[in-house]
C-alpha cells in the first residue's frame, strides 16, 4: 500500500522546520547511515544525527505524525524510527536504486526498528528544485512521486525505490521507517480500508447503528487476533 498524507506539517511547523535546516545547519555526507547495498549509490547530504537542530526536528516530526489520525490507521506503528534529514543538490543530488535494510538501529530511543513501512515528508516546494523524483517499483510499474512541503509518502519496507538527481535548487526531506504492530502488509491494507469505510459508516448512520458497532468489534477483534505489541 502506497498512501500521500496531505499537510502532515502545519505551516508553522514547516517554517520552523525551513528555518532549522537553513544556514549552519550541521550537513555531514548521507553515506554515514548507508547500509552495504546503499553506500555504493548514496549521494546527498544527511543532517547529523547527534546535533541539536536534529534533536528539535525529531520532535516535531515525531508529533506531528503521531496526531494524524490517517497515519495511525495506515501504519499502526509499534516503533518508530528516530527521523533523519536529507538534502539533495549541488553535487551530491541522488540515490540510486536500492532497498532499505530490513531491521535498521534507531539512536532515540536506542532501539531495533523491522522497516515495516518506510516514510518520506518532504520539506521543499516542488518547484523549488527540478528532478529529485522518488521513483518506486511496484507491481503496477513505475511511481513518480514529488509531493507539496509538509506531505508525506508512507510506503513498504521492501519497495526498491531511488532519487533522481536534483539539477536545480535543494530538495529537503525527513526520512524514517515504521515497525508496525501488524507485520502483514495484506492485514495491515485490509484493517485499513475497513477503518476507512467505517468512517463513512458513522458519518451516514450514527455511531450507534447496530451495523456499525458489529462492524467496529470485528475490526477490534481482527486487529486483536493480528497485533504484537
Amino acid at each position: 500500500m502506497l498512501l500521500h498524507l496531505k499537510n502532515v506539517l502545519s505551516r508553522d511547523e514547516l517554517a520552523t522546520a525551513r528555518a532549522l535546516l537553513g544556514q549552519g545547519a550541521p550537513w555531514v555526507d548521507g553515506r554515514v547511515s548507508a547500509g552495504g547495498q546503499a553506500v555504493a549509490r548514496k549521494n546527498n547530504e544527511q543532517l547529523a544525527q547527534d546535533s541539536d537542530v536534529s534533536r528539535q526536528l525529531q520532535s516535531l516530526v515525531l508529533a506531528a505524525v503521531q496526531r494524524d489520525p490517517l497515519f495511525f490507521s495506515a501504519a499502526l506503528p509499534r516503533k518508530i524510527f528516530n527521523p533523519l534529514f536529507n538534502r539533495y543538490s549541488g553535487d551530491s543530488n541522488h540515490y540510486g536504486a536500492h532497498i532499505d535494510g530490513a531491521v535498521l538501529y534507531s539512536r532515540n530511543p536506542a532501539q531495533w526498528v523491522r522497516t515495516d513501512l518506510s516514510c518520506t515528508l518532504f520539506l521543499s516546494e516542488p518547484d523549488e528544485y527540478d528532478g529529485g523524483e522518488l521513483v518506486m517499483q511496484d507491481p503496477q510499474g513505475e511511481r513518480r512521486i514529488k509531493l507539496p512541503a509538509g506531505d508525506l509518502v508512507l510506503y513498504p519496507g521492501t519497495t526498491l525505490h531511488q532519487v533522481t538527481p536534483v539539477t536545480r535548487g535543494a530538495r529537503l526531506a525527513s526520512f524514517f521507517w515504521i515497525e508496525s504492530m501488524v507485520r502483514g502488509g495484506d492485514q495491515r491494507q485490509l484493517l485499513f480500508e475497513m477503518d476507512m469505510a467505517l468512517l463513512k459508516l458513522r458519518d451516514s448512520l450514527g455511531e450507534q447503528e447496530p451495523s456499525v458497532v458489529q462492524l467496529t468489534g470485528t475490526y477490534h477483534n481482527l486487529l486483536r487476533m493480528w497485533a504484537d505489541t
